[in-house]
């Protein structure tokens, strides 16, 4: 990997990023937010659609359900995809893809053709992460990579938040159509944006030919996962056929994925990568992450909507704190995980994430708006300060020819994370409001979340355990490279000053 330059390693020292990379991370964020964004924004939505398309609320869930399914299967693609026709082109190519996809949705018909123009926009879509996440790590270096993660995290943890406000003030304001067709002027800035400053780079043929086998294997596998988790919270139990079936297919194909990957020369990913304790430990680090951050997403837009009474807007104006909190610590996270190492920086913010989350297993229908907001703060700061330095930690121990492989499957393991806490949290609250009862008192409705609550600080401390084991992997890491020098351009690694 090429060096920086002694211009970039100056304004490094300054503490800030080159000027070079910052026009590639824009590029990279406007992708992200758009298909991050787009997993929220249409739940608001969805009664409309059922309304002007003229179809049942259950045929249309699958205008939410068929992005989700296209986003988990094309990303396992990803890795072999960029290495053999270039990431450049790859990236521009699906952004195409996403905006006509968003085009097309907006001028659907029936809920027949919406549902199959979102599965387009999905597969555009669930490229953007993983490939963004490629050019960015190896266009910014060793001394870079915790600061520009940080900043490429800002979408993903922001996006889920607004996603629901905006859509509300879209259909009432403009109608259904405009939650898709918003994408447009984005999608054009970002193609052209794309053209213009993404670093070109050549395809090389070396890779291979695609391993379709694993391909069918892993990707209907992660559907069969991704679907039986969204099933759960129709259902409201984790043990229902209609979650169990899809879930155990959907095991059973990843687990044969995996025993073909490591017999086979060229797999499609390459397993083999989690053998480095670093990587593995930074990869179960984000597992635990994102399903102790992601699936408690849900539960305070639903306390604001079903104990206090708000509507979609004025939700998402009252989770602004928590933004404010994540983009705080977005900003601080780089330097954290350059001094300290992702591990003990995951290991901090997960801490400060469990302070926040206190207050919200105590709430009440009538608990103040104020109080609420300081622990959204606090809540938001944690999650920013856990979530992308864990990623780091796991690109930092990579060469760069494995860069690839690592990113699909660790946007694999964040997503499907994401998605078991989320099935869990649903089924969770749906089961303890049921108890409830009809007719509750908002003491009694909010007592319910409070008690889901009590969940999440559960799965937030079990989540610890692997951020204290990759602490302590890095550290023993850091000692052994001080002892034995690696050259710089030989692995994407911190420097040994970073964490002086």
């Amino acid at each position: 990997m090429t060096s920086s330059s002694p211009d970039a390693g100056a304004q490094d020292a300054r503490g800030g990023i080159p000027s070079h990379i910052w026009p590639i991370a824009i590029v990279v964020i406007l992708g992200m937010i758009m298909s991050v964004l787009d997993t929220t924004i249409v739940n608001v939505a969805l009664q409309d659609l059922s309304v002007e398309l003229k179809a049942p609320l259950d045929q249309i869930q699958w205008v939410v359900t068929g992005y989700m399914l296209a986003l988990a299967a094309v990303i396992p693609i990803t890795g072999w995809a960029a290495t053999r026709y270039s990431a450049r082109k790859l990236y521009i190519t699906s952004l195409v893809l996403f905006t006509l996809g968003s085009l097309l949705c907006g001028l659907a018909w029936s809920s027949g053709s919406l549902i199959a123009f979102r599965v387009l926009q999905g597969v555009g879509g669930g490229m953007l992460a993983p490939i963004g996440q490629m050019i960015l790590v190896k266009a910014a270096g060793p001394r870079n990579l915790p600061r520009i993660m940080s900043a490429i995290g800002v979408p993903i943890i922001l996006a889920p938040v607004f996603g629901p406000t905006l859509g509300g003030l879209l259909i009432e304001h403009a109608g259904w159509e405009w939650i898709f067709f918003i994408n447009l002027p984005v999608g054009v800035v970002a193609v052209a944006a794309a053209v213009k400053l993404l670093p070109a780079d050549s395809g090389n043929p070396a890779a291979g030919r695609l391993d379709v086998p694993g391909l069918l294997l892993v990707a209907t596998g992660l559907v069969g996962v991704t679907y039986g988790l969204a099933e759960s919270g129709e259902a409201g139990t984790l043990i229902a056929a209609r979650v169990l079936v899809p879930l155990a297919v959907g095991l059973v194909l990843i687990a044969l994925f995996i025993l073909r990957a490591l017999r086979i020369e060229r797999p499609l990913l390459d397993v083999r990568l989690f053998a480095n304790k670093a990587f593995a430990a930074a990869s179960l680090t984000t597992f635990c992450l994102g399903a102790a951050l992601f699936g408690a997403m849900i539960l305070m837009p639903l306390y604001f909507q079903t104990v206090r009474g708000e509507d979609a807007v004025h939700t998402g104006l009252l989770l602004i704190p928590q933004g404010v909190g994540a983009a705080f610590a977005m900003a601080l996270s780089g330097r954290a995980t350059e001094r300290w190492g992702g591990g003990l920086t995951a290991l901090l913010g997960g801490v400060i994430t469990i302070v926040g989350t206190i207050p919200f297993v105590l709430i009440g229908g009538e608990t103040s708006f104020v109080l609420l907001s300081a622990a959204m703060v606090f809540r938001g700061f944690g999650i920013g300060m856990s979530m992308m330095p864990s990623m780091t930690a796991a690109f930092a121990v990579l060469r760069p020819d494995q860069v690839n492989h690592a990113t699909p499957q660790l946007n694999v393991v964040q997503r499907v994370g994401g998605s078991i806490g989320t099935a869990i949290l649903s089924v969770a609250l749906q089961s303890k409001l049921q108890d409830a009862g009809p007719g509750a008192t908002p003491d009694a409705l909010a007592d319910a979340f409070g008690s889901t609550y009590v969940i999440v600080l559960v799965v937030t401390l079990v989540a610890l355990l692997p951020t204290l084991l990759l602490a302590v992997v890095e550290r023993r890491a850091r000692a052994a490279h001080a002892e034995r020098p690696v050259p710089p351009e030989a692995r994407i690694e911190f420097e040994a000053e970073s964490f002086a």
